[in-house]
């Protein structure tokens, strides 16, 4: 954990847009500051969109499906990740769902971890 100064953010300057939004999808944009912010306080090393976000099939109704990987140490139990969920929600005005590579099912972790979109990265 860093108490004084972190290591930058790599900024993804191809999704970010001149005002600092990072668009997840047309329409869907975050504050590339806040998303950092919240990154950092949480110990997450990682953040990715994944899942229908990424494709055709999202809609109105849909979920923000997000990938985190955590700074060793860091990783948080059940009940934080669900209040990181509900905070993300917040930031992104939309439902989330919040899960690490461990939670996904060993047939498909591989392409999710390989097609997902990186938003973050310390």
């Amino acid at each position: 954990m860093c108490v004084r100064r972190c290591a930058p953010v790599r900024r993804l300057d191809a999704f970010v847009g001149d005002d600092g939004t990072v668009e997840l999808r047309p329409g869907i944009g975050v504050d590339d500051a806040e998303l950092a912010a919240f990154a950092r306080r949480h110990g997450s090393r990682r953040l990715s969109l994944f899942g229908a976000a990424l494709g055709d099939s999202f809609g109105p109704e849909s979920d923000l499906d997000l990938l985190v990987d955590f700074l060793p140490g860091r990783t948080p139990g059940l009940f934080a990740i669900a209040e990181m969920e509900i905070e993300l929600t917040r930031i992104l005005g939309r439902e989330v769902d919040l899960r690490t590579a461990g939670d996904l099912s060993r047939y498909f972790r591989d392409r999710v971890q390989s097609e997902a979109r990186e938003l973050y990265a310390a």
